[in-house]
């Protein structure tokens, strides 16, 4: 059985969201907790839809697991009374057929938010706000965004693994004022490592007046990456949503999204 994971966490005090040996991860506070309850070893092993960085945050990361011979129901009610403070499961459901955390899912919605006023952000949010001590310029951003969207190599935004491409279709990329806080939504079909605090780098980088709108679709162009482009605090980014077909839409969806893209 197919087990679905709804999940929200504080990064903060986390290394991430993958296990990592002798570090505190997202991954290996669930996966323990659920090894504990079902006293199963090794823990039964968790796919999530996208692998967070130290630091950052979720709002809806969603994960799966599959496992014998449980009842969902008690499981998330011991799974919440076992699991630190920093981490909510928000739903554990039955999954559909052919639901993939990773490969079904339709796109991803993160958001940056940053507070570029003199005192800085109110303190009591200022571990998932950045704290900017230069004045932005919101509509700059957004113009150096329209050179971003679409389907590209992102290459010069991203972290490369082995064996792993770096072509993506980014939907959206939109900052928004609302006082002394930017907050810029963020969607693609799915994300590289350390591309979305990349793409914000190169946001600010032009919302600051370095350089014109038009240079961070040079900097995509050259396909590599660029030391002017700062990979922005961790801290600040927040997964927010992650977006799925419906029922009869998943299998094909997983198909699709196994088949590596190139260039």
């Amino acid at each position: 059985m197919r087990l679905r994971l709804d999940l929200s966490y504080d990064g903060t005090n986390f290394r991430g969201w993958a296990t990592q040996p002798g570090l505190r991860t997202v991954q290996g506070e669930v996966e323990s907790a659920l090894g504990t309850i079902l006293r199963l070893d090794p823990a039964p092993q968790l796919t999530c839809a996208g692998r967070t960085d130290a630091g950052v945050h979720a709002r809806g990361q969603v994960a799966h697991v599959d496992l014998d011979g449980v009842d969902p129901d008690a499981l998330q009610r011991r799974l919440r009374r076992l699991l630190p403070d920093d981490i909510a499961l928000r739903a554990l459901t039955v999954a559909p057929e052919g639901f993939d955390a990773r490969f079904a899912a339709l796109e991803r919605r993160y958001v940056y938010r940053i507070c570029d006023a003199p005192p800085g952000p109110d303190p009591l949010a200022r571990h998932a706000v950045v704290r900017w001590r230069h004045r932005l310029d919101v509509d700059a951003m957004n113009a150096a965004a329209t050179h971003l969207l679409g389907e590209h190599d992102f290459a010069a935004f991203c972290k490369k693994r082995e064996g792993a491409t770096t072509i993506r279709t980014l939907l959206e990329l939109r900052a928004e004022r609302t006082g002394d806080l930017i907050e810029t939504t963020v969607r693609a079909d799915a994300f590289c490592h350390s591309m979305v605090r990349a793409l914000m780098g190169a946001l600010v980088a032009v919302g600051e007046g370095r350089f014109p709108a038009d240079w961070s679709g040079e900097v995509l162009a050259a396909a590599a990456r660029d030391t002017r482009v700062r990979v922005m605090p961790a801290h600040g980014l927040v997964l927010e949503e992650v977006v799925y077909p419906d029922d009869s839409g998943l299998a094909a969806r997983a198909l699709q999204s196994r088949r590596r893209r190139d260039a």
